[in-house]
């Protein structure tokens, strides 16, 4: 008979923006061990809150399916003699697998072994796996606690493991499971026996725990809206901000606060930030947009004296909203265009000068690659503001407080000094994208000036020797060069990064016997982001490695072919990939020179020449005018006439001048396809 299962660790408040991974990690990991171990089940799912992790497996078969298996032994020859008696092979063989000799199968001039290895019971298997699924949980950090060798997220209080209504042996840390488990920590009990799995939601919510995420953050919600919509107002949303509330509270109770009209005066992100950011509240705005003095947060209780709770929490908030207030009037005593002095005392990186040294070289990046992407002249004048003000919200008040408001309050307090709306959105946009799945820049000097920006980020850091490696990116470089290869993505700019890195290495001062070797690294880190954004949209390998395989092909290039190579599937073309791997073999070392026309003797070469010419100039058109789906089909239409040459023709005559010649028809029939990437990596 089937039975239900749970098992509840308990601990110490867990860091919220840990807690979804965890229940992931949790759930992958015990249908794993259940898949595993042949234990039928019906479904599993895992609840959280900030202080207990728990999985409900409903319907647990009572034992592992038996497992009946067939082995492949050695041939019948071997395995008996003349006589046909079993040798020592069919003995042995018989023996590792526990069965008598004399049961071999004889099929197909093999012997085998049939095997049934019967199931073992639901008890057994649950109190082998449950402590395996606590040590098998990884965590950003983890704990030692006491004298103890064990450790987890946060210090574990106590466990929960049934099997139906019986209690599972098991220990963890020190902590033997039982049937009890802990309500609200100020609200329930101290102690709840749960008498069956099936009871132990309702167990919880009578004691003031909402065990179930997905049931909290429908009432969160609920209660937010429903009190928007009584100050007829609307919430600023932010899913990040919800998804932290949700493993803040075990039972979540919203409630509106309020402000002083007077801190309106700021620019919003100075009074959003520290709602959001720091005190985890959810601003409200009116019909036209415009923020009012109120809040909404979530408390971790019921309803009992929630004006105290709301007091509180206005009165933090205060002092919060009065600190930005102090930094906001003394940073506008000085415009940010006098700010400039102020770099000289913000390091940039150990060894490569400070902030100012810094805007010299975006200065000087900025013009080489703006030039480069075709900005006109008002852009370039924009660029060019922007650059010189960019760091320079870097020595204010607000953002010294503030880290998270960099670029925000550089852009408001631009508009407030009197810049362009182009300057301002500029200062702003050069952090863009901050995250996965962020806006990326708009306007064409944001585009340069972050792109230039995380260029100079990257190249100093690599200069410095400190390359990400495995799981340590501490300077986000990675991030960095993602937001780089997205914005040129957007943009659809066909320029090459290598000059950008080059200049960006000769003002870092990079040794000249060493730039090779960097430029080398640098293109190959930014080359595997590159393949990791084309695995995430499930392109195919080869596909992927014939664009990454060409050194010359920019961003827009590798954009515009990959979309045309999906829609000919030229990886996908035996004849054309066969006939240019071919020729390939024959040529991949070569340099392409020039083809004597006078040395072409074979009608079938005299064809290629004509056929192949006229495609190389075709594909040099294609790319230049960017059309991608001419270039990646272009290829095609030389097969019949490759097949034909290498019927007809000799490649490897005798006359070294012919075969010469020879070689570079066909290098020349190659470039076709070499602008598109290796045939190679198509094998």
């Amino acid at each position: 008979m089937a039975k239900d299962v749970l098992f509840e660790i308990g601990a110490e408040e867990i860091p919220a923006h840990y807690m979804p991974g965890i229940l992931a990690q949790l759930k992958t990991l015990a249908e794993t061990k259940l898949d595993e171990h042949h234990l039928g089940y019906g479904s599993l799912r895992t609840l959280g809150t900030p202080r207990r992790i728990a999985l409900l497996i409903n319907d647990v078969e009572d034992s592992s399916a038996d497992i009946h298996e067939r082995h492949k032994g050695p041939s019948v020859k071997i395995a008996y003699n003349e006589n046909g008696e079993p040798t020592k092979a069919a003995m042995g063989f018989a023996r590792g697998k526990g069965i008598d000799v004399n049961d071999l199968v004889v099929e197909d001039g093999y012997i085998y072994a049939e095997t049934t290895t019967a199931g073992v019971a639901a008890r057994d298997i649950l109190t082998e796996i449950l402590p395996q699924l606590i040590t098998g949980l990884s965590f950003p950090k983890s704990m030692h606690w006491g004298n103890l060798d064990e450790k987890f997220v946060r210090p574990l209080r106590w466990l929960v493991a049934l099997y139906d209504t019986d209690v599972l042996p098991i220990t963890f840390a020190g902590v033997r499971a039982s049937n009890s488990s802990r309500g609200h920590r100020f609200l329930g009990k101290k102690e709840i026996l749960i008498q069956h799995p099936a009871d132990y939601v309702k167990n919880l919510e009578d004691n003031f725990v909402i065990v179930d995420q997905d049931k909290r953050r429908a009432m969160i919600e609920e209660q937010l809206h429903a009190i928007a919509d009584e100050k007829k107002a609307t919430i600023v949303w932010d899913e990040d901000l919800l998804d932290e509330i949700l493993y803040l509270v075990e039972y979540p109770t919203a409630l509106c606060g309020t402000f002083d009209e007077s801190y309106l005066t700021l620019p919003s992100a100075a009074v959003i930030t520290p709602m959001k950011d720091h005190q985890r509240y959810f601003p409200l705005v009116d019909a036209e947009g415009k923020l009012l003095p109120m809040f909404l947060t979530v408390r971790n209780g019921d309803a009992h004296s929630l004006n105290v709770v709301q007091a509180g929490n206005e009165r933090v908030l205060r002092a919060r909203l009065d600190d930005a207030k102090f930094f906001f009037n003394e940073d506008r005593k000085k415009a940010l265009a006098d700010r400039s002095e102020g770099l000289t005392r913000i390091v940039f990186q150990e060894g490569l000068g400070n902030l100012a040294d810094k805007t010299e070289r975006l200065l000087a990046l900025g013009e080489l690659f703006g030039e480069a992407c075709g900005l006109g002249e008002d852009d370039m004048v924009a660029l060019e503001r922007a650059t010189v003000l960019a760091k320079t919200d870097l020595t204010t008040g607000m953002v010294t407080e503030f880290t998270e408001l960099q670029g925000v309050i550089g852009k408001e307090y631009a508009l407030l000094d009197g810049e362009s709306p182009e300057v301002a959105e500029a200062i702003f946009e050069q952090y863009l994208p901050r995250f996965a799945g962020d806006v990326l820049p708009k306007t064409a000097a944001g585009r340069v000036l972050s792109v230039i920006d995380k260029v100079d980020n990257i190249v100093a850091t690599f200069s410095r020797g400190l390359i990400p490696t495995g799981s340590q990116d501490p300077y986000a470089l990675r991030r960095q060069t993602i937001g780089i290869l997205n914005i040129l993505i957007d943009s659809k700019w066909n320029v090459s990064l290598r000059p950008l890195l080059r200049e960006a290495m000769a003002l870092l001062n990079v040794p000249a016997e060493k730039s090779d070797e960097l430029l080398g690294q640098l293109e190959q880190f930014i080359t595997l982001r590159l393949k990791n954004i084309y695995l995430d949209r499930a392109l195919p390998h080869t596909v992927i490695d014939l664009l990454l395989s060409n050194p010359l092909t920019t961003v827009a290039m590798a954009e515009g072919m990959a979309a045309a190579i999906m829609k000919d599937r030229i990886d996908q073309n035996t004849e054309l990939v066969q006939a240019f791997t071919r020729i390939y073999n024959l040529v991949k070392d070569m340099e392409f020179v020039a083809v004597n026309e006078e040395l072409l003797k074979e009608t079938a070469e005299k064809e290629l020449f004509e056929q192949a010419s006229a495609a190389y100039e075709a594909s040099r058109t294609a790319l230049e005018e960017e059309d991608y789906v001419k270039l990646v089909g272009t290829p095609d239409s030389l097969v019949p006439a490759i097949n034909q040459f290498f019927d007809a023709v000799m490649v490897m005559d005798k006359d070294e001048a012919i075969k010469q010649n020879r070689l570079q028809l066909l290098r020349l029939t190659y470039e076709t396809m070499a602008v598109i990437g290796d045939v190679s990596t198509l094998k």
